[in-house]
C-alpha cells in the first residue's frame, strides 16, 4: 500500500512506522526519531523505482555512466527527494495535522560531508540531472565519516571543528556488505613468464582493506529513473589482517575514510590522500566489471556499455587500474586492453593553474601501488615511443606521464582518455591554446568544451519557492522540466507590475536571510540595503581580498569625509580556507576584524555592514543566494575554470559583478554587457604583462592614494594594534609581486561598485535587468550540460521502462 496516497494514510503509516522503529507511542518519540522514520519511509517508497531502473537497464542493455569524483556535495535531501517524488505537499499537510512543521525535520538533516566546494557541488547537480533526464548515471565516491571541517570564527579567526555529519547516521543509504571488495597496498610484485609467453604477476601487499559499499538512491524529478550514488567505506579484512601491531592496522583502516582531503602538507598526509584515491577507484572498477559480466559474456564491449567520467585528476588511477584488471585478471594483450580503456574513459579538467595540476612522487606511487606503478611506467614508455614516431620528440617532456621524479596525473588522464573537456568556453580555450597545447598538436580532436551547469530544481524551484511561484504565475510551469523555457520571461521584462513583484519577492528573500543572520549571529542587517554577496572557497585567485580592500576604502573615505555617504550596502562573505593555507586564513581574519569595526561604528553603520557567515555549505547557500542583489565573481581573469555560484546567483536574480573569467564570459554573452557589471584586466592583458614582466604592484601603491591608504592601514594600527597581524597579506600584494593582480584591478573594481550603486537606485531598470538575468539563466541548467555530455562524449540513450 502506498503510504503517500493521501494525507490520512500518510499520517497513519508515519505514526505506525515511528512507533514500530522505536518501540514507544508516537507521542513519546523525539523529532530526530521522527525524521529518521520519515526518511526510511521515503527511501522505501523510492525502492520500487530504484529496482525498476536497474531491471530496465539490464533488460534493454542500456549503456551506463559511472561518474568518479572525490566529492559529491549533495546538500540535504529530504525536501529534494519529496519534491522529486511529487509527495511534498502530502507530507507537509500530514505533518501539520500532527502539529509538526516540516522545516523542523529538515533542520535535523546534516549536509552530507562529502566534499569541499564547486567540484563536489557540480557532481551533485549532474546526478540530479542524469536521473531527471532518464539516463543511467551512477556516482562513485568515498563514504567520509567526517566532512572537511565545521568552521567557527573565534577571535576573528577560522577555527576548524569536526564535521560530524553522520551523528544520526545517513537515512538515505543502504549498506551492502556482501558487495565488499579487497583493496591492496604496498608490499612487492613478483612474476614469471608462463607457457604462453605472457608475463604473470603476483602482488604481495603489506596492507589490505575491504571496501564496503553504501548505496544512496538518486531520485529523478517526476520520473521513474532512480540512479545510485555508491559510497565506499573501509573495513578490516579479517583474512589478511596482520598478526602483529593490530592497533596500527585498525588506525590505518579508519584513516582511509575518516575525512575528505586529509592535510597533504606532510608525507603521511600525501600518502593517505593517494591511498584514498586508489581505494575508491579500485573498489568502483571492481563493481563495474562484476556488474558488466553478469549481463555480457566478456569485457570486449565495455566501451559500448560503460562510460567512465573522471571528475578532475583525483580518480585518474582508473586508467592504470583498469589496465591491471584487463591484463592481469582477464588475460588481455596490452593493445587490446588499452583500446578498451581509452574507449571507456573520459576526463574533465577543472584548473589551468600549474600548481593545481596533481602530481605524485614516483617513489610514493611505487611504494604504495607497486603493480600500478609498473603499468604507469609501461604507459609512459609506449606513449614516448608513439610521440617520437610522430616526429615530435622535442615536445615530449611537456606531455610525459613520468617526468622529474613525478607522475603527472593530468598527462596520464589525457593519454588514457578518448575525450578531454574544459568546463567553460574560456577555460577550454586556455587548455587548448596554452596548458595542453602540445597534446593538441598530437591529437586535436581529443579536446572539447562542456560549460558547467546547475540543477534549476534545487537552485531555483526548491530553494526559492517565492520566485518560482512568481515565474509560474507569469510564464506557466513548463520551465520546471524544460529550463530553457525561462526564456519566455523575456516577453514580460518591461512590465512595471512584474518588476515591482520581483522586487517584493527579493525583499522577502532578503528578510529570510536577515532573520537567519539575526538568529545565528545576532547581527541586524537592513533589508533595504544592497545585499552584495561573495560566497565560495577562500583562495587568493578568487580575490576576496579585492572585495574587502574596497570595503576598507569605502569605510575610511566615509570616516575622513562626513559628507561622503554610500547607498546602504551589506557585504556578505562566506568561505572556508584550507587548514594549512595561512594566507587564506589571514584574509578571513581581516574580513572579520573589518566587520567588527564597521558594524559597531554608529557614524557609518547605517550605510555599511559586513557579515562573514561561518561554515559555508549547501544549506547556507540556499538561504544566501536567493537574497543576493549583487553576485561577486571577481577572480583574476584566466584563473577560474568556470564557477557555478555565478550561475546560481544569476538564476535567482542577482547582478553579476565580475571579471571576464570562467563562465562569466558566457553569462555576459547571454544577457549582454548592459545587464552585467564587468571590470578588470582581460586574459590577454595579464598574459602580456607577465610576458613583458611589466607588472609591479609597488607602482600602484605609490601612484594611487586610495590603494596606499588601504595597504598602509594593514600595518599602521588602523584595524588592530598588532602590526604583524596582516603581514602575509601585505607581503603577498607588495613584496611578492601580487600574483593575482589585486592592485591592478582595484581602481576598475571600485568604479564598477559605484556603477552598481547608481544602477540600484533606478529600481525599475534594476528589476528589468534582474528579470533578463533570470530569463537567460536556463542555458546554465545542468540538464543542458548533461545532454551535451550524453550525446557528445558518453553516447548514452535514455532508459526505456
Amino acid at each position: 500500500m502506498n503510504s503517500f496516497n493521501s494525507e490520512a494514510l500518510f499520517v497513519e503509516r508515519f505514526k505506525e512506522t515511528t512507533s514500530d522503529m522505536y518501540g514507544r507511542d508516537f507521542e513519546d518519540t523525539s523529532n530526530v526519531e521522527r525524521y529518521l522514520a520519515l526518511g526510511n519511509m521515503i527511501r522505501e517508497y523510492a525502492n520500487s523505482n530504484w529496482k525498476a531502473t536497474k531491471n530496465a537497464v539490464k533488460k534493454h542493455q542500456t549503456k551506463q555512466l559511472y561518474y568518479f569524483s572525490m566529492e559529491f556535495l549533495m546538500g540535504r535531501l529530504l525536501t529534494n527527494n519529496l519534491m522529486n517524488l511529487g509527495i511534498y505537499d502530502t507530507v507537509c499537510e500530514g505533518l501539520k495535522e500532527l502539529g509538526m512543521d516540516i522545516n523542523d525535520l529538515e533542520e535535523i538533516e546534516s549536509d552530507a560531508g562529502l566534499g569541499n566546494g564547486g567540484l563536489g557541488r557540480l557532481a551533485a547537480c549532474f546526478m540530479d540531472s542524469l536521473a531527471s533526464l532518464n539516463y543511467a548515471g551512477n556516482g562513485n565516491c568515498i563514504r567520509y565519516h567526517y566532512g572537511l571541517f565545521k568552521q567557527k570564527i573565534e577571535n576573528d579567526e577560522q577555527v576548524e571543528m569536526p564535521d560530524c555529519w553522520l551523528k544520526y547516521g545517513n537515512v538515505w543509504e543502504v549498506w551492502k556488505p556482501y558487495h565488499g571488495v579487497r583493496v591492496k597496498f604496498g608490499g612487492y610484485v613478483d612474476g614469471y613468464i608462463n607457457e604462453q609467453g605472457k608475463f604473470v604477476t603476483f602482488h604481495h601487499p603489506d596492507f589490505v582493506v575491504r571496501a564496503v559499499p553504501y548505496d544512496e538512491p538518486i531520485i529523478g524529478y517526476h520520473t521513474k529513473t532512480t540512479n545510485t550514488l555508491r559510497l565506499w567505506d573501509a573495513e578490516v579484512d579479517e583474512d589478511t589482517a596482520p598478526t602483529g601491531n593490530l592497533n596500527k592496522y585498525l588506525d590505518d583502516v579508519t584513516a582511509l575514510t575518516a575525512n575528505v582531503y586529509p592535510d597533504d602538507s606532510t608525507p603521511e598526509g600525501k600518502e593517505l590522500r593517494l591511498k584514498q584515491e586508489y581505494f575508491f577507484v579500485c573498489a568502483g572498477l571492481s563493481q563495474i566489471i562484476e556488474s558488466h559480466l553478469r549481463v555480457y559474456p566478456s569485457l570486449d564491449n565495455l566501451p559500448e556499455k560503460v562510460a567512465i567520467q573522471l571528475n578532475d585528476t583525483h580518480p585518474v588511477l582508473v586508467i592504470p587500474e583498469l589496465m591491471r584488471i584487463l591484463c592481469d585478471e582477464y588475460d588481455y594483450e596490452w593493445d587490446d586492453a588499452w583500446k578498451i580503456v581509452k574507449g571507456t574513459v573520459a576526463y574533465t579538467n577543472h584548473t589551468v593553474m600549474a600548481e593545481a595540476l596533481e602530481k605524485w612522487s614516483q617513489e610514493t606511487v611505487q611504494k604504495l601501488l607497486p603493480r600500478i606503478y609498473m603499468i604507469i611506467e609501461e604507459i609512459d614508455r609506449r606513449w614516448k615511443f608513439e610521440v617520437d614516431h610522430l616526429g615530435l620528440c622535442a615536445i615530449y617532456p611537456n606531455v610525459a606521464v613520468l617526468r622529474e621524479g613525478q607522475v603527472h596525473m593530468a598527462n596520464l588522464a589525457i593519454v588514457g582518455s578518448h575525450s578531454v573537456n574544459g568546463v567553460a568556453k574560456l577555460h577550454s580555450k586556455i587548455l587548448v591554446d596554452d596548458v595542453f597545447k602540445d597534446f593538441v598538436t598530437i591529437e586535436p580532436s581529443l579536446f572539447n568544451n562542456k560549460t558547467n551547469g546547475i540543477t534549476h530544481r534545487r537552485w531555483l524551484m526548491y530553494c526559492n519557492p517565492q520566485l518560482t511561484s512568481l515565474l509560474e504565475d507569469t510564464i506557466g510551469d513548463e520551465f520546471k522540466t524544460d529550463p530553457e523555457k525561462l526564456q519566455d520571461l523575456m516577453a514580460y521584462v518591461e512590465d512595471p507590475v512584474l518588476q515591482q513583484k520581483f522586487m517584493d519577492v527579493k525583499k522577502q528573500r532578503k528578510q529570510i536571510l536577515a532573520d537567519y543572520i539575526k538568529k545565528t549571529m545576532n547581527i541586524d542587517v537592513n533589508v533595504n540595503s544592497i545585499f552584495d554577496c561573495q560566497s565560495k572557497r577562500l583562495h587568493a585567485y578568487k580575490r576576496q581580498l579585492l572585495n574587502i580592500f574596497n570595503v576598507m576604502n569605502i569605510y575610511m573615505h566615509m570616516k575622513e569625509d562626513p559628507n561622503y555617504r554610500i547607498y546602504p550596502r551589506t557585504f556578505f562573505f562566506s568561505a572556508k580556507a584550507a587548514p594549512s593555507y595561512y594566507l587564506a586564513k589571514e584574509i578571513i581574519k581581516l574580513i572579520n576584524i573589518v566587520a567588527d569595526r564597521v558594524n559597531n561604528d554608529p557614524e557609518t553603520n547605517e550605510f555599511l555592514k559586513v557579515v562573514f557567515i561561518p561554515n559555508y555549505s549547501v544549506s547556507v547557500a540556499e538561504i544566501l543566494i536567493p537574497a543576493a542583489d549583487v553576485s561577486e565573481q571577481i577572480s583574476t581573469a584566466g584563473k577560474e575554470a568556470s564557477g557555478t555560484g555565478n550561475m546560481k546567483y544569476m538564476m535567482n536574480g542577482a547582478l553579476t559583478l565580475g571579471t571576464l573569467d570562467g563562465a562569466n564570459v558566457e553569462i555576459v554573452d547571454q544577457v549582454g554587457e548592459e545587464n552585467a557589471e564587468i571590470f578588470g584586466l582581460h586574459v590577454e592583458d595579464i598574459n602580456h604583462l607577465k610576458h613583458e614582466q611589466a607588472y609591479h604592484s609597488w607602482d600602484y601603491y605609490r601612484s594611487h592614494d586610495e590603494i596606499r591608504r588601504v595597504i598602509d592601514s594593514l600595518r599602521n594600527g588602523y584595524w588592530t594594534k598588532d602590526p604583524d597581524a596582516f603581514r602575509l597579506i601585505y607581503n603577498d600584494v607588495l613584496t611578492q609581486g601580487d600574483e593575482f593582480f589585486v592592485l591592478a584591478d582595484f581602481g576598475g573594481y571600485s568604479r564598477a561598485q559605484t556603477h552598481v550603486e547608481a544602477r540600484y537606485r533606478d529600481t525599475n531598470n534594476w528589476a528589468r535587468t534582474m528579470l533578463i538575468n533570470i530569463a537567460k539563466s536556463g542555458y546554465f541548467s545542468s540538464d543542458r550540460t548533461i545532454e551535451e555530455y550524453a550525446s557528445q562524449i558518453w553516447n548514452l540513450d535514455k532508459i526505456v521502462f
